[in-house]
């Protein structure tokens, strides 16, 4: 039986590296597709970046696949007006998905493409794993003419199953990355981190970071990280942080998942609305981002590891895409990666 998965091409560049994608995964199984409107392109339609019947024909997939949403068309203050991250958060909540996790691994054949020296990012292979429905996102906002707020909450359980997911991913230890020395939230998060360790994963080796000096030492010595573990807001700018060690935000997929139902798979970037329509979209991030779909959205390890492969070889044999200091259009990469395949 055909999976099933909902495709989100949203907006920008997202179906120009949305419809390759899907003829990739052809390659590689059987896959019934169901495209639906997402982001600015669902406000244009209907006012609203995610619509209950999207969400729901979400909930009924095996999968979900998102390219990118959003650009200045609908950018804003106005908070009675809709923005497209605004689909991003309701899908994240509707769908329970609490973990998202963000493989940062160079390839050796982009290690000069990095602003950082080869020597300072060779043998890098870290996994940010951030929760997603909690925090400042997500906690109550005000407003008025002279003031804002926003909420930053978390519970012991909304800590305790996200922990699990870093303990369960990490090959021998986990960063747990805070503000303790400022935030109650963060000693909250240390106290039950701390807690869920020594009762479950006692042989995994456990460190807490202040996030000021986790963003100093993803740059200046990156291969000190195994698995990073931190709430909704660090994890956020920390993995963005993390992206650039490959070389371009191009380059980077993403998994969120829940405890039950589906999962949603994405690339790392934006809809770059400058560089829409040109041809130049680097979809190779949104390749992995389905290989991470067939991983852990369907469990197709072999299919998964062949995209991976493919990328790989595509750039040991030269590929490189404007973002990766080359001339190579999307058209031009597709084809590189699907030779490989």
């Amino acid at each position: 039986m055909a999976h099933r998965i909902v495709t989100l091409p949203g907006d920008g560049i997202g179906p120009e590296i949305m419809a390759p994608t899907l003829e990739l995964l052809d390659r590689l199984g059987d896959f019934e597709f169901e495209e639906h409107l997402f982001g600015g392109a669902s406000i244009d339609a209907h006012g609203v970046a995610l619509t209950d019947e999207v969400l729901a024909a979400c909930r009924g997939a095996d999968a979900v696949l998102l390219a990118a949403v959003g650009g200045p068309k609908w950018d804003t203050t106005d908070p009675a007006r809709p923005r497209p991250e605004q689909g991003l958060l309701g899908l994240r909540k509707g769908l329970g998905l609490y973990a998202n996790l963000r493989p940062v691994k160079p390839l050796p054949a982009l290690y000069d493409a990095s602003p950082l020296r080869r020597e300072r990012i060779e043998g890098t292979d870290l996994l940010v794993v951030r929760e997603l429905t909690g925090g400042i996102y997500f906690g109550e906002k005000t407003r008025t003419a002279t003031s804002a707020s926003d909420v930053c909450s978390y519970t012991t359980a909304e800590i305790e199953r996200i922990a699990r997911v870093a303990f369960e991913a990490a090959r021998a230890k986990v960063t747990s990355v805070d503000k303790a020395n400022v935030l109650e939230t963060s000693r909250l998060w240390r106290e039950v981190v701390s807690e869920v360790h020594s009762r479950e994963f006692p042989h995994i080796q456990l460190e807490h970071v202040l996030v000021d000096n986790a963003a100093m030492q993803l740059v200046s010595s990156p291969r000190h990280f195994d698995t990073i573990l931190t709430e909704n807001m660090f994890g956020d700018i920390l993995s963005d942080e993390a992206a650039m060690l490959t070389g371009s935000i191009g380059m980077l997929p993403s998994a969120s998942l829940g405890a039950d139902g589906p999962g949603m798979f994405e690339p790392v970037h934006g809809s770059a609305p400058d560089i829409a329509g040109q041809g130049l979209a680097n979809p190779l991030a949104m390749f992995l981002s389905a290989a991470m779909l067939l991983r852990h959205g369907l469990g197709l390890a072999s299919e998964a590891a062949a995209v991976e492969l493919a990328v790989a070889g595509a750039l040991a044999a030269g590929l490189r895409t404007p973002d990766l200091g080359g001339e190579a259009g999307t058209a031009h990469a597709c084809k590189a990666v699907f030779e490989n395949i």
